[in-house]
């Protein structure tokens, strides 16, 4: 019996995965001072016994203002490194997760306070710098726009993380440049009204984004993945569409990025996203097949049924689960009974297996 797409080994650079099912980056808006905390420890130490062929830890800032919250994780500076050199080894021992960070900077999105808190700019927050001084929202502030010297300064940012990353041992970079974030709001012709080298034509605004990807490719080893999240698409009418997406992800392919995680959306709060089950697979798929560079599909998929057909249809490479996993840590599990695939577990949560307890059958009715 041929094995289910989903629980088939992927091979990115020297990284192999166990299987095509990803945990994706969630923020938990439960860090202190941009430091990871045992609250950290417990629910990615729970998700990496679950099996997943990847675990992208949440965004994680590159600078202190580069943070989406007062209270999201930082890898910026001594402090912030110790405490993930804590987690990263922990989570490894757990189970044969790749372990994954995703850096970015929030621009002009920073300093908000957490979702449950209303998610509008915190008062803790911090003035703010972007593409442009084009705010988020008509309640946010301004931001700063980014000179020549802040642009610099980013990039060796960025790069010093890579290298703190790389200290910590984590198995893969994925670079956040989706959701309306700094990179994103140089990419967005709605954010980005620059008259310099890095606004106006699609090759300028793509400029910073890929000189990241560069410098950070020139730090992070040869053998290790380097990812990237993209909105592949504003969902507004003048705004960042799929055709510039694939021009970036061919240029950011040869610049050195290994998988792309195709995302949409993020960067104005006033787009129409048509979200559906699965309405961004098609996204991944046309990436896929116009950059043939390696996909992630991500959005509204749940279901294990699902998560293979994207993958047998050859619309993506892997699949992305973020509150499909809060919901159900033992996805994993779930989704290999299901598909009919072995799958290996932690001994210590062999009785929960569902050919050894009797009631798996009533515990896990089929989707």
């Amino acid at each position: 019996m041929t094995r289910p797409h989903l629980f088939q080994p992927l091979t990115l650079r020297g990284l192999t995965l166990d299987n095509r099912a990803v945990v994706a980056p969630m923020c938990q808006y439960s860090a202190v001072d941009g430091i990871a905390q045992d609250w950290h420890l417990q629910h990615y130490g729970s998700l990496a016994a679950s099996g997943p062929g990847m675990i992208v830890i949440e965004a994680t800032g590159v600078s202190p203002e580069g943070r989406i919250s007062p209270h999201c994780l930082g890898l910026h500076d001594d402090a912030t490194e110790a405490a993930f050199a804590r987690l990263v080894p922990a989570l490894q021992s757990f189970g044969d997760s790749a372990i994954a960070v995703q850096l970015g900077h929030a621009g002009r999105k920073g300093g908000a306070a957490p979702p449950w808190l209303g998610g509008k700019p915190a008062k803790d927050g911090w003035q703010t710098l972007s593409a442009s001084d084009i705010p988020f929202d008509s309640d946010w502030p301004a931001p700063r726009a980014a000179t020549a010297d802040d642009i610099t300064r980013l990039k060796q940012c960025f790069v010093d993380a890579a290298k703190r990353a790389l200290r910590i041992g984590f198995d893969a970079i994925e670079l956040h440049s989706a959701h309306g974030y700094l990179l994103h709001q140089f990419l967005s012709p709605l954010s980005n009204r620059r008259t310099d080298g890095y606004g106006g034509p699609l090759d300028n605004r793509m400029r910073f984004p890929l000189e990241v990807v560069e410098a950070m490719r020139a730090v992070w080893p040869a053998d290790k993945p380097l990812g990237i999240r993209i909105s592949a698409t504003d969902w507004v009418e003048g705004g960042w569409n799929p055709d510039e997406a694939v021009i970036y992800a061919k240029a950011f392919k040869a610049a050195g990025i290994d998988y792309v995680c195709v995302s949409s959306g993020g960067l104005v709060p006033y787009a129409k996203v048509p979200i559906a089950p699965g309405y961004q697979i098609d996204l991944a798929r046309r990436i896929r097949d116009e950059a043939q560079i390696p996909t992630r599909a991500v959005g509204l998929i749940v279901a294990a049924a699902q998560a293979e057909a994207a993958l047998a249809d050859g619309a993506a490479d892997m699949i992305a689960i973020g509150r499909g996993f809060l919901d159900n840590p033992r996805w994993v599990w779930h989704a290999a009974e299901e598909l009919g695939a072995e799958i290996s577990y932690p001994p210590q949560f062999m009785a929960a297996r569902g050919k050894i307890w009797p009631g798996a059958a009533l515990a896990r009715p089929r989707n």
